[in-house]
């Protein structure tokens, strides 16, 4: 019953966010600016005893110069061409170890899991802007303007993750596929929107969507209450909010949603206090391609049991 009333409630959302005009027009021009930099990339051997796998750690030079980590794991036997993972992480955290990736391995595929500039991994932040650095990297480069928002670099080093596992000899770039939970999530999607040879997403809980809409609720204890310190500490009176919603359009997920063409697994848990079911409504609705939704009504942001049995033959078809 608490299933089929919320998604009643919310199967015609299509969030409080307004998409700016330029919006399609701002990201081919970050697009473009991608295009030019070199695919290089740098293959550094780790050594973690494996029967099954080899384990590298990965760096390419990302958007404003920034050195950018991912961990490289491939089957040591390969027979032609094999599919490619990616993998992306939650909020402020990292790609984990390397060994949680085997079960993908033994399964035939290659991994790339990318760690998000200047978050808990290795991954550099070159991000320099006028203003604030107050805690959060949502906010991070909003007062310059949407040229200067963190996550424009961060979703566009999706994209070149994606490239590079894609250009690996013995990856099959027709066979791509992309995973993550929360910010991990998010730019799962992303990254399927700007890279439309993406062929199959696993989103859980996805991040980063319906700015508005999210700071409607109690947003202090959640990983978006960095929203709540912009306005506390740089704009008491919210005599800019008008321009500060606006920005944060540009790194909106829900308004790359119709740009996907992958195929999508979605997971959501219907008491989720960090990233609320209507924010994460207002991205899913809009997606246009084959797409499911897989609902734990009790469930909130946190472990959701027998989801990945559940999903995993959604990779091996």
């Amino acid at each position: 019953m608490k299933t089929e009333s919320v998604v009643h409630e919310y199967k015609n959302y299509m969030g409080l966010g307004v998409k700016p005009s330029d919006f399609d027009k701002f990201w081919e021009h970050a697009l473009d600016e991608l295009n030019k930099l070199p695919m290089n990339f740098e293959l550094e051997k780790v050594h973690i005893p494996s029967n099954i796998a080899n384990f590298y750690n990965l760096y390419f030079m990302g958007v404003g110069g920034a050195r950018i980590r991912c961990q490289y794991i491939c089957p040591k036997q390969m027979n032609g061409k094999i599919p490619g993972m990616l993998m992306f992480h939650g909020y402020h955290c990292d790609s984990g170890d390397f060994t949680d990736k085997l079960s993908w391995v033994a399964e035939g595929f290659a991994v790339l899991a990318m760690d998000c500039r200047g978050q808990g991994g290795l991954s550099e932040d070159q991000t320099i802007v006028k203003g604030t650095t107050l805690k959060g990297f949502i906010i991070r480069g909003v007062e310059p303007g949407p040229e200067s928002l963190y996550y424009r670099s961060v979703f566009l080093d999706t994209v070149q993750a994606a490239r590079i596992l894609m250009a690996m000899e013995e990856v099959d770039e027709e066979s791509i596929v992309v995973q993550g939970a929360s910010q991990g999530g998010a730019l799962a999607l992303v990254c399927a929107a700007l890279e439309p040879r993406v062929k199959k997403v696993f989103a859980q809980y996805p991040f980063l969507s319906d700015y508005r809409k999210t700071f409607e609720f109690d947003i202090t204890s959640s990983a978006y209450e960095e929203l709540h310190y912009w306005f506390r500490f740089r704009d008491p009176m919210h005599e800019k909010e008008k321009e500060f919603f606006h920005t944060l359009e540009y790194i909106d997920i829900q308004h790359l949603a119709s740009r996907i063409k992958a195929k999508v697994i979605w997971a959501m848990g219907l008491e989720d206090g960090i990233c609320y079911p209507a924010t994460q409504f207002a991205v899913y609705n809009k997606i246009h391609s084959p797409k499911e939704l897989i609902i734990f009504p009790e469930y909130g942001h946190e472990y959701l049991p027998k989801l990945g049995d559940k999903v995993r033959g959604f990779f091996l078809d």
